[in-house]
């Protein structure tokens, strides 16, 4: 019953902020960006206002409606960067083995040692600030840990039947890498990628937070946090529905991620 709650109320958290962001523009009742007034800056929640007005009058509740057409871009696009990525050399370092395994090990634990965010900080401060540049330092940091899982995966997998009938039936590397062993490590492999996204939408947020990310007046949630930190004591709810927003969006991913794992892995529900 746990693993259908999660699975369940994730994806209807889910659900929920995927629709807000497609229909953003029938939704929201004002545009994110000109609709700013300095004669309603700081407004509370209100009927003409749902969640109120940050400190340039725009309203917030179209803001993060358009924000989560942002965020989650962001979250899907790296994320599937990263298992792309990942798995790339995690399926040919356990399948190929010797030194191009090595070489992906060496890889695999320096990005583990070094913590995502300093690592895509770094990078931003090269590329600079811009949607472009988020994408590709967020897309280049976090795929250690698919790598991992899809190399220890191939390592029990390769030597069973199914892949050495592959062999002598004459399939080439790449065809018994995504062919067969792909399909057949897949579970594992999805859960972690659903749960990415969810990191990489807070690791967006901390560099839009850090000036790094959305460029402004673009909406952005950690943009939107990041202005509020001025108005926190005097209008709060600038910082808060944005911070709700963010939360209920990474705890949707973990929550739909934890519930297929239990889905697709039967044997961990006896551990639990």
């Amino acid at each position: 019953m746990k693993a259908g709650a999660n699975l369940y109320v994730g994806g209807g958290i889910i659900l929920l902020i995927f629709l807000l962001a497609v229909f953003a523009p029938l939704i929201a009742p004002y545009h994110p960006i000109t609709s700013a007034n300095l004669m309603y800056a700081e407004e509370p929640p209100s009927a003409q206002f749902w969640l109120g007005t940050d400190e340039q009058g725009r309203d917030i509740f179209s803001r993060i409606a358009y924000g989560a057409r942002i965020s989650l871009f962001i979250g899907l696009a790296v994320q599937v960067m990263n298992t792309a990525i990942g798995v790339s050399l995690g399926l040919s370092a356990g399948y190929i083995g010797g030194w191009w395994d090595e070489i992906v090990q060496g890889l695999t634990n320096l990005m583990l040692s070094i913590p995502t965010i300093v690592f895509a900080l770094a990078l931003m401060a090269i590329l600079g600030p811009g949607l472009l540049s988020l994408l590709i330092a967020l897309g280049m940091t976090d795929w250690a840990y698919s790598c991992r899982i899809s190399r220890a995966q191939v390592l029990t997998q390769k030597s069973l039947n199914y892949v050495q009938s592959a062999r002598i039936m004459g399939f080439g590397t790449l065809h018994v890498m995504f062919r067969e062993l792909l399909p057949n490590i897949a579970g594992p492999l999805i859960v972690v990628a659903t749960m990415g996204v969810g990191s990489a939408i807070m690791a967006e947020a901390s560099l839009s937070f850090l000036g790094l990310g959305v460029v402004p007046p673009n909406p952005s949630w950690g943009g939107m946090l990041s202005s509020a930190r001025e108005q926190l004591m005097v209008a709060p709810w600038v910082a808060i529905f944005p911070g709700l927003a963010l939360f209920a969006a990474v705890l949707g991913f973990n929550l739909l991620g934890d519930g297929l794992r239990d889905l697709l892995d039967p044997h961990g529900k006896g551990r639990k």
